[in-house]
């Protein structure tokens, strides 16, 4: 009885379900629908998007700049590699650096700081052949001899047209400058190293050895005719001062050098000296063997003083050697000052002056390359350097 009553409580649902699906309204074709347009639906500008990108932008460029400015404040590390170790060099295994060792942190090999160059260095090839200098108003033997990390003298030993003077400078003048100290001598029959470097106070050996001579070491020989360097070789410079006629004061005070005449009297004696410009620059050459005084910058008309009392024994103006207008003052201890290149002479010969008394005024005449003071001392006709006297 439960099935069947089961069975016939099933038949209506059943039915009640074929009923509902009857009533729904079946799918029409749309074959035969007309063509839509689609809709197109207006998009508004996504803030959140723009905003959010914009930030993140910021955000990497601050953390790049706060590196960079970071690493740009870091102390440049050395990284010191120790020279090889006693038990390197008898072949026992070499020490080598651990990474990160001397590093703060350790874990890497710190980094070197090298400077950028934008321009590559090119080192500076040894020179040895001669090398040719245009002279520049203004210059001087001096300054020249600076340039090329040389002696004034080597200039003179190999120019000729200088005469052995360097008050010869005129400008436009060609220069030969050689690559060290020394001098060129021409080869003749017969001449060896060893009589040719005795003769220059030089060594033979360099004479041989120096690149720029082109010597075969194995076959050492130099053919009659050619012209040769001796590095460090010198001559006797001619003494222009010796060939200046002075007079001297007094008997037997040997003041007054070979070509001394006896002209004035007795006087004052001096004590100490002084300086004779009112500049203690120096405006060109400085004392040396091919130039025996010193070239103080006096301008044109300046004062100069007496560097000590004594009696003018010279007042002559002119040429006189290349000195042009010069004063020359006996001080009576054995000592004479000259003061040459003067422009006006204030004092005449055998007057007597105190120290600081201006005898005249400075220029350009005679042998000169611009208006200075040439400023001499000699001892008993020997000239020495004025700045060991000078105050």
């Amino acid at each position: 009885m439960n099935l069947l009553e089961r069975i016939k409580s099933l038949l209506p649902a059943k039915k009640k379900q074929a009923e509902a699906q009857e009533e729904q309204p079946q799918p029409v074709s749309a074959i035969n629908e007309p063509a839509t347009t689609p809709r197109k639906e207006k998009k508004s500008p996504d803030r959140f998007t723009v905003v959010s990108w914009s930030a993140t932008a910021a955000l990497v460029v601050a953390l790049l700049g706060g590196t960079l400015y970071y690493k740009s404040t870091l102390p440049p590390v050395i990284v010191n590699v120790p020279a090889a170790t006693e038990e390197a060099s008898a072949g026992g295994t070499p020490q080598v650096p651990q990474p990160g060792a001397g590093a703060e942190g350790g874990g890497v090999l710190p980094s070197i700081f090298r400077k950028l160059q934008v321009k590559t260095n090119i080192p500076q090839r040894p020179r040895y052949k001669p090398e040719l200098y245009r002279v520049a108003r203004g210059d001087s033997m001096y300054r020249i001899a600076e340039l090329y990390k040389i002696k004034s003298e080597t200039i003179l030993y190999v120019n000729e047209q200088l005469d052995d003077n360097p008050h010869s400078l005129r400008p436009g003048m060609e220069l030969q400058i050689p690559p060290e100290d020394g001098l060129y001598y021409q080869w003749k029959d017969g001449d060896t190293f060893e009589a040719i470097a005795k003769k220059y106070f030089a060594e033979p050996d360099d004479i041989v050895n120096f690149p720029g001579n082109e010597i075969d070491l194995t076959d050492p020989k130099i053919e009659p005719g050619a012209t040769v360097f001796i590095p460090g070789g010198s001559r006797e410079l001619r003494n222009w001062a010796a060939d200046l006629a002075t007079a001297a004061r007094g008997a037997n005070t040997g003041t007054g050098g070979a070509n001394a005449a006896n002209v004035c009297g007795g006087g004052p004696v001096g004590a100490g000296f002084g300086w004779p410009a009112d500049s203690h620059t120096l405006s060109g050459n400085a004392y040396g063997p091919g130039h025996l005084g010193i070239d103080i910058d006096a301008p044109e008309g300046s004062n100069v003083y007496a560097a000590g009392t004594g009696v003018v024994t010279m007042a002559a103006g002119g040429w006189n050697y290349g000195y042009g207008n010069v004063v020359q003052i006996d001080h009576g201890n054995n000592y004479v000052t000259v003061y040459a290149h003067l422009s006006a002479i204030l004092v005449s010969q055998c007057q007597t002056v105190g120290q600081g008394a201006v005898i005249g005024l400075s220029g350009n005449t005679g042998n000169s390359f611009g208006a200075h003071l040439h400023f001499e001392i000699r001892v008993g006709g020997s000239n020495i350097n004025p700045y060991d006297i000078v105050q």
